[in-house]
């Protein structure tokens, strides 16, 4: 039969080999080739954990073997310039360019569909403005003791364990040299992020690594310590992640190494879990007790939360707690669903999250609705890699962007999509030494660089082109977005945008806030009775 035929093939080539192997000894190589294939071929035959393998000695290895290297004869042959998978050819060139500091320019036109609906643009003015500087800036925290001038794209949270040493000195070496900020991510401040002394953004998770006792549990007295350090200019309580919001992480025992657990204060030879839910706080206001104690114990630092948005009514509580406390946090930063992780179930990053353009504008809203979006700066992050990119998010409500994967790249990843099982390729996502110690930081930090100041270089002659002078000028009206072949809109008439105030002195007519603000309670994260009250109709 056809599917033994490569067993069977095996079997007789030993045979030969063998017989040859007799008279010229040279042949005596071959017997042993063939030899381990045929011995491959009766143990595929013999095993039972595999089918596949039982059916098709020899030749299901040739299957698997394909299989394997699937994604990159897809990526490298098969998969189009503008396909997204996660991010396309078109989007990790541009990054490749500008991190190299080479010509980015674009041939013979666009290769975008500009007819196909969802294309967007940014609409230029007769009357274009000469931008002098592309350094563009933001204060955070004006009513914090230490403001800090944050430049409008950062590095976002990626954590040393997730990243590897190389890749941290990388970052926040790249980070120094352009004047912006590297975030630590939750895994807490190593010495690869000290080392170079490039402006940080303290992240803190539900395992408050690196301001934890020896239960878990926050401790005042080691975070005061951390948060003090010069480098650290701002720090960010992390209720969720855009990946997989709800779910928490932890990082085995197996892959923890003696500087992983000095870095997030957790002991060898066990689990370093990050809970799904922080133990400090249960309710929106201790929420916003917690963060304000936050920026107290580091100093006065500017102190905010990031969070991915989920249920409505959650958000809303913690803007009511606002609203009744006047406990406000400096800053908050919104995580879309489409934001990556080196690991996250399937389900997670699929279908659990509030994409970042709805969640930005919820969360704008919000704060327009309750007179206190000048009071509070928003940062937003979520697949951007470009100066469009940040462009359009700042249109939506934002005041600067993070991005993490675009960063990644601007480090070689090459979106391999192996940061899980740590064999990155290149380096970057790899706790393996044999790898990333080939990673060379002075090159891929000057790639940082460069990739910072040219998307920044391009954004600049954006805004020039619409005849604007600083990002914060942007607005929904300067985006148009194709709904349809024949029909386009602005993003300020795609998106119901809140008045000033109007959460304070009506019902708001936006669906969300009508069914669920009046409701929402600043003391719990219960859902309101509306929410209930439909729960029990549906039941009955």
């Amino acid at each position: 039969m056809m599917r033994y035929l490569a067993f069977a093939a095996s079997i007789l080539l030993l045979l030969l080999s063998l017989t040859l192997a007799l008279h010229w000894p040279g042949w005596w190589w071959g017997a042993g080739a063939f030899g381990a294939l045929v011995v491959l071929g009766c143990w595929d035959m013999l095993q039972r954990r595999s089918t596949l393998r039982r059916n098709y000695p020899l030749l299901a290895h040739f299957r698997y073997g394909l299989e394997s290297v699937g994604p990159e004869m897809r990526q490298y042959f098969i998969e189009g310039d503008t396909a997204e998978v996660p991010f396309s050819r078109q989007q990790r060139s541009l990054v490749y360019q500008r991190a190299k500091g080479v010509l980015d320019m674009v041939p013979f036109g666009s290769q975008k569909g500009v007819y196909s609906i969802d294309y967007e643009w940014l609409n230029h003015s007769m009357v274009p403005q000469h931008v002098e500087s592309h350094d563009f800036r933001i204060v955070i925290g004006e009513a914090a003791a230490q403001p800090y001038s944050a430049s409008v794209f950062n590095i976002s949270a990626m954590s040393f364990g997730s990243l590897s040493a190389n890749a941290v000195r990388a970052l926040n070496e790249g980070a120094r040299r352009g004047g912006f900020y590297h975030d630590t991510g939750e895994g807490s401040i190593s010495p690869y992020h000290r080392e170079p002394g490039g402006d940080l953004v303290w992240e803190i998770g539900s395992g408050y690594f690196g301001c934890r006792d020896a239960h878990g549990r926050f401790s005042e007295e080691k975070f005061a310590e951390n948060a003090a350090s010069p480098q650290v200019k701002m720090v960010e309580l992390k209720l969720s992640q855009g990946a997989k919001p709800g779910h928490g992480g932890g990082l085995p025992a197996a892959k923890g190494s003696a500087e992983i657990s000095a870095t997030r204060g957790g002991p060898m030879g066990q689990d370093c879990v990050s809970p799904a839910s922080h133990s400090a706080f249960s309710t929106p206001l201790e929420l916003l007790q917690f963060v304000a104690r936050m920026r107290e114990l580091s100093g006065g630092k500017p102190a905010g939360f990031k969070l991915a948005i989920g249920h409505p009514w959650e958000w809303f509580g913690i803007a009511k707690a606002m609203q009744e406390s006047g406990v406000l946090p400096d800053f908050i930063v919104v995580d879309g669903a489409e934001g990556g992780t080196g690991a996250a179930p399937a389900e997670f990053i699929d279908h659990v999250g509030v994409p970042m353009h709805e969640a930005l504008m919820l969360v704008h809203n919000t704060l327009v609705g309750l007179n206190l979006r000048e009071r509070i700066r928003l940062g937003a992050a979520g697949r951007i890699t470009s100066g469009f990119d940040i462009a359009r998010t700042i249109a939506l409500g934002a005041d600067w962007c993070n991005s993490a994967r675009g960063f990644m790249f601007a480090l070689g990843c090459i979106q391999s999509q192996s940061c899980h099982n740590d064999r990155c390729p290149t380096g970057v996502a790899t706790q393996n030494p044999s790898r990333w110690k080939h990673l060379d930081v002075a090159d891929k930090a000057n790639r940082v660089h460069l990739f910072h100041d040219n998307t920044l270089k391009a954004l600049r002659d954006l805004l020039g082109a619409s005849g604007l002078t600083h990002p914060e000028q942007l607005g929904p009206e300067h985006i148009i977005r194709r709904v349809s072949p024949t029909e386009v809109r602005s993003l300020a008439a795609l998106y119901n945008f809140l008045q000033p105030g109007e959460l304070l002195a009506e019902v708001p007519r936006h669906a969300v806030f009508r069914n669920f603000w009046q409701d929402a309670r600043s003391d719990s994260f219960v859902p309101p009775d509306t929410v209930l009250r439909l729960r029990d109709t549906r039941v009955r």
